[in-house]
């Protein structure tokens, strides 16, 4: 039986955590920072964390998470 590929998209974008959630970097604090709110911003920071009912298709892309 071969291995299962890692998809690289999905490797790059979401990180398993010790517990097996989903970590994802939020959207939107890339560009256009001058329109856009401090506080927004400040939201933009942190990591997320990724809806349960999500969760199973992206460990599927990660093989080793």
């Amino acid at each position: 039986m071969p291995k299962m590929k890692t998809r690289k998209a999905a490797a790059k974008r979401f990180k398993i955590t010790g517990t097996g959630r989903v970590r994802r970097s939020k959207g939107g604090g890339n560009h256009g920072m001058q329109e856009k709110g401090r506080k927004r911003l400040r939201r933009l920071r942190g990591n997320d964390m990724v809806h349960k009912t999500m969760q199973k298709h992206i460990k599927r892309l990660i093989p080793y998470g």
